[in-house]
């Protein structure tokens, strides 16, 4: 089991687009069962590459017992029906703030043969497809926050020993 070290808020890996995976190789299986091994935790519900330091199109979930990955995600669909959902993430522990989102959403890739996959959820499973493929395009929950509940999260964030610029 390969249990991949966490980068936190502040990490520039966390704000840059993640680059698509064109090489199906052993490496690609080995980032794939980082991702899977190091999602399989209490608590977790899905893990994007660039959280572990790979800036590869890549991310594992584990909700509710669906566990898997895509690599090459891409969001094809979200419902227009949306709900305020408490969110948090794994680069930023501890804190939860509610945030918009999708009640269902879609998303297709491929898998480790580059054999397209499609997952689709509801609530916190639509939810994890959007959280994880934010990441892969830079972007952390805390970007889809209203201003005022931003601004607290930042504030927060800026206290905590993890955050790394404090590092």
């Amino acid at each position: 089991m390969a249990m991949r070290e966490l980068r936190y808020f502040g990490d520039p890996v966390l704000k840059t687009v993640s680059d698509p995976v064109t090489r199906f190789d052993s490496s690609t299986e080995s980032l794939v069962t980082d991702l899977l091994d190091t999602v399989d935790a209490p608590g977790r519900a899905g893990l994007a590459a660039p959280q572990i330091g790979v800036n590869l199109r890549v991310f594992s979930y584990n909700v509710g017992g669906r566990i898997g990955y895509v690599i090459n995600p891409e969001l094809v669909e979200l419902s227009e029906e949306t709900h305020d959902i408490d969110e948090g993430c794994l680069s930023v522990p501890e804190l939860w703030f509610p945030t918009r989102r999708a009640k269902h959403a879609v998303v297709k890739g491929v898998d480790l043969r580059n054999e397209p996959v499609t997952v689709e959820g509801d609530d916190v499973m639509a939810q994890c497809l959007q959280h994880e493929t934010d990441h892969l395009d830079g972007l952390l929950y805390l970007d889809r926050l209203d201003k005022d509940s931003k601004r607290a999260a930042l504030k927060q964030t800026r206290e905590k020993d993890w955050f790394w610029a404090r590092r």
